[in-house]
């Protein structure tokens, strides 16, 4: 009964909204007051179509989200997103109008004035909704083509101590696939080549292969065994990839299952895992360390799995150290603070958001107000974080000036 309750109130609020967008476009379109109803009912219907698939695609056991049920969610946010734009031209507008009234009370003036201002009140609204077109056009593109728009980004990074054999050494990262997202295999290949006409000396992923559920990587399996690498493609776990969602699972037996096949997946796909572990990469003689952690997060919904204590065994304290772990949270904790010095940390998990702006002096999304480091590189007492975008979606199934992103770095040795 209660979540009924709840459920009502939340739609009564975002019905409230469309009705006051509504009456407002009434005010911009007057010589076709119907516009104003068409887009009331086209809002209704993205609403309606959006709660649907919020009630179904999400339900227990459901690995896979269609085209039309990611569209039709992705839609009614968007939607409700740029309302919020337009409400705030809408609102300053209706304010102005109720200074207006309240002053008319005093002033014959002002009665005179209320009466003859309607055309530049209609100009405010009309503005808004100038304005609100770019976002919205932004929003078709982020969850139409923009999800599957892969960007390369690509950093060189310079260090003094780092072996000569490594100088040039190429990596390529990409984090946060939650396969059960996708709804084009096609695309995905794309994306996967991409990756592989990089040519990179070595691949690694960090974390988030599912929403929830093993099987959702399975239809993907052989696209991503498919990349290959000469010094390997090695991984970690990220916070989706365990049984933190209970509702999710039938027992706990269920869940770790659930997890020991996933877990088999980066094997089958020739994926080195690392579990609180690290490994030796070998070139010409010489050697540098990856170091990969389980899952750790600041936030106590993801769990703190990871022991970078552990993970760290038999590093010697001058070895070039290349450290993956999901959570940027666990540099900003842990990390930074730790006796063995690592030279380069990958992260994911905050996707950037989804949607944002970044330009070449300014960035900027949601997401900063979430997370101290959020996207791209940070350098903090003379070690890098490097936190990816993310290759797939959740949740949002679009990008909006936040592209799925593959990672290039180049290690550099600096010239003395």
């Amino acid at each position: 009964m209660r979540f009924l309750v709840v459920f009502a109130l939340y739609i009564a609020f975002f019905v409230g909204i469309k009705i006051y967008i509504a009456w407002g476009l009434r005010q911009v379109f007057v010589e076709n007051k119907y516009l104003a109803l068409v887009y009331f009912v086209f809002s209704v219907i993205c609403l309606i179509l959006g709660m649907i698939t919020l009630n179904t695609a999400f339900e227990k056991n459901n690995f896979f989200m269609s085209f039309w049920s990611n569209f039709s969610l992705a839609l009614m946010v968007s939607v409700f997103i740029c309302e919020a734009i337009l409400g705030v031209f809408f609102i300053f507008d209706d304010l102005i109008r109720l200074i207006q009234w309240a002053m008319a009370k005093f002033s014959a003036n002002s009665i005179e004035e209320i009466t003859t201002s309607g055309g530049r009140r209609r100009l405010i609204k009309t503005i808004g909704l100038g304005f609100t077109t770019l976002p919205f056009a932004g929003f078709l593109y982020g969850i139409t083509k923009g999800k599957y728009a892969y960007k390369v980004y690509k950093q060189t990074l310079v260090f003094d101590d780092l072996p000569k054999a490594f100088d040039g050494f190429k990596i390529v990262q990409f984090s946060d696939l939650h396969a059960g997202s996708f709804d084009s295999a096609d695309a995905i290949k794309r994306g996967v080549e991409t990756m592989q006409n990089l040519n990179a000396d070595m691949i690694l992923f960090t974390g988030d292969l599912v929403n929830d559920y093993e099987e959702e990587i399975v239809p993907y399996k052989e696209i991503f065994k498919n990349l290959t690498a000469p010094y390997g493609k090695h991984s970690v776990l990220g916070n989706h990839d365990y049984p933190l969602h209970r509702r999710r699972f039938d027992d706990e037996a269920h869940g770790q299952k659930n997890l020991a096949a996933l877990k088999q997946h980066h094997l089958d796909m020739d994926f080195n895992l690392l579990l609180n572990e690290n490994t030796l990469i070998e070139k010409d003689g010489e050697s540098i360390r990856l170091v990969g952690t389980e899952n750790w997060g600041k936030s106590r919904y993801f769990g703190k799995m990871g022991n970078l204590n552990k993970a760290a065994e038999n590093c010697n304290s001058d070895e070039f150290t290349v450290l993956m772990t999901h959570d940027p949270s666990h540099w900003e904790v842990k990390v930074k603070e730790h006796p063995k010095h690592f030279h380069l940390t990958l992260c994911g998990h905050t996707h950037g958001c989804q949607m944002g702006l970044e330009l070449p002096n300014f960035k900027w999304s949601p997401a900063k107000y979430v997370f101290k480091h959020w996207a791209g590189l940070y350098e903090e007492k003379g070690q890098f974080l490097y936190v990816n975008r993310g290759f797939g979606f959740l949740g949002f199934a679009g990008r909006v000036g936040i592209p799925p992103e593959i990672t290039e770095i180049t290690l550099k040795r600096s010239v003395v």
